[in-house]
């Protein structure tokens, strides 16, 4: 391995791709820390902003 120039440090310090993941596993983590019990497929879904809300998700909607 050689010396990596501060150029390249910097390049790999700032991957938007890899911060928008650790952001929505952060979201995830969140919403399965308060939930009560285990959420369903498309509750995941709402979280991560890959589907749309519900008008109502019962009880378990305050959880996010």
């Amino acid at each position: 391995m050689g010396t990596v120039r501060l150029s390249e440090l910097d390049r790999r310090l700032h991957d938007d791709v890899a911060l928008g993941e650790i952001e929505l596993v952060s979201e995830l983590l969140s919403a399965v820390a308060v939930a009560d019990r285990r959420l369903t497929e498309a509750e995941i879904d709402i979280v991560l902003g890959v589907a749309a809300e519900p008008c109502s998700m019962g009880p378990a909607a305050d959880a996010f």
